[in-house]
């Protein structure tokens, strides 16, 4: 017999989650945070003129080119010019800063071992360093704004006014995101500023759809409904290619040395220690996009980087060049965050402090060597399929003639971003289930999110 609705394992997983208070509340948060998050991307900064807003909105169908990763991330604020258009990305491009100090500098060295108040300091200077670069990035945004999205202030508004009031205005939309993010990894679900960045992508992505069935069946180019068929299903395959580097680990099996009560030593169960392959997740594709921002800043103040030829390469994202040096970035971002992440000689001294010990190999310092040896050999094909999906979209756009937006989620920071914080959202579900001592959200196994 059919099962009914209501058994379905869909169905009662989603009256397990309205069950539980806490969980319920947490949703709903998060929910109430995106939704005000959404409504700033259409506040217009005051003194734009909005017939110009109106017109660029009009003929903007057919996003391209680094103008449309920028709108994707603000989650269409960008072209809006809404007072979230510099988005999330001010606080990236600062914590990227902060890290590299923590690798190089003693003094930012020592605030991470310090816990718990060191993290706190870093955060502190990770904001004030994100209001910097906002003071600089507002202006130049506003500078350009006749350039990259083609409107202007309104007649009869002060220049210099306008310029002073919507610095602030963008600097602390900016903050107030940062803010919106951090509540929502205190009373809501999962990690805030991941989730306001998939927001933002998520965006966009009806809109991708509807231009690309519409290319398809409406006007029939390039082979129709069969090819958007063709599309769909490739699609979902770089999705599970996603899942699978996001998830993969390998397994190092670790004994522990366990004493009875007449002083006899015995081995205990064998437990296991996961080695992620992509130990880093999505933050080199989100560092390195960060990185390739960097020339159209600079191209805006200065007429020869303008008109330079390998400038315009690299603020091309279909460009051979711009796709070289974004996967060498990420490459090398790969090898740098598991190397600040993963911590071989702590994790030896932890095992060798509670008497565990991995078979074969000697506690203590080779230990640490065995497990930097599997990490080295994990990290060189994580960080090569890591690069090979991020530049994905344009070998997509270049074999199915996918044209616009749609080709920017064939792999690449939109789909391993989507990808990587549904996982760690849906872990974050599932570990207050399996703590209500409910069923888990898949049957065949838990969920094995980022962080998990």
């Amino acid at each position: 017999m059919a099962k009914k609705l209501s058994d379905h394992k869909f169905v009662q997983t989603i009256k397990n989650i309205w069950k539980i208070e806490d969980l319920r509340a947490r949703i709903g948060i998060t929910l109430l945070i995106v939704a005000i998050y959404r409504f700033g991307s259409f506040v217009v900064l005051p003194g734009i003129d909005p017939t110009a807003l109106d017109r660029v909105a009009a003929s903007a169908d057919n996003g391209s080119g680094l103008m449309s990763l920028l709108d994707m991330f603000s989650g269409g604020a960008f072209t809006n010019a809404s007072i979230f258009a510099l988005g999330i990305m001010p606080y990236i491009s600062a914590s990227i800063v902060i890290q590299l100090l923590a690798m190089a500098v003693p003094y930012f060295q020592k605030m991470q071992r310090e816990g718990e108040s060191g993290r706190r300091k870093i955060n502190q200077y990770t904001r004030y360093l994100t209001v910097f670069i906002l003071l600089i990035q507002a202006p130049s945004y506003l500078l350009s704004l006749p350039y990259t999205i083609g409107v202007g202030v309104a007649p009869g508004i002060n220049p210099t006014l306008f310029m002073i009031s919507s610095t602030i205005i963008l600097a602390a939309g900016s903050m107030f995101i940062l803010w919106l993010g951090e509540r929502i990894t205190d009373k809501g679900i999962g990690n805030g500023v991941s989730i306001i960045i998939m927001i933002g992508i998520i965006a966009r992505l009806p809109k991708a759809l509807y231009q690309e069935f519409y290319s398809r069946v409406a006007e029939a180019a390039g082979g129709g409904v069969v090819m958007l068929l063709i599309e769909i299903v490739f699609f979902l395959l770089v999705i599970c290619a996603a899942i699978a580097l996001l998830q993969g680990t390998r397994r190092v099996p670790v004994q522990y040395a366990k004493q009875s009560a007449g002083g006899a030593t015995y081995s205990g169960a064998r437990q296991y220690i996961p080695l992620k392959v992509n130990a880093a997740n999505v933050m080199p594709i989100i560092f390195a996009q960060a990185i390739m921002f960097i020339p159209m800043a600079f191209a805006n103040f200065s007429d020869s980087l303008k008109n330079s030829e390998a400038v315009a390469m690299l603020m091309n994202p279909t460009s051979w060049l711009y796709n070289l040096v974004s996967a060498l970035l990420i490459i090398a971002f790969t090898y740098f965050y598991t190397a600040i992440t993963i911590n071989p000689v702590q994790m030896a001294d932890d095992m060798k402090r509670n008497n565990g010990f991995i078979p074969g190999i000697k506690p203590g310092k080779p230990t640490a060597e065995y497990i930097d040896t599997i990490m080295s050999r994990l990290t060189l094909p994580g960080s090569l399929f890591l690069a090979a999906i991020a530049i994905l979209p344009v070998f997509a756009g270049s074999i199915f003639g996918i044209q616009g937006e749609f080709a920017q989620f064939f792999g690449g920071t939109s789909l391993l971003i989507l990808v990587g914080v549904v996982l760690d959202t849906l872990q974050q579900i599932e570990s207050y289930l399996m703590m209500r001592h409910y069923d888990g959200l898949l049957s065949s196994g838990r969920i094995k999110g980022r962080i998990g």
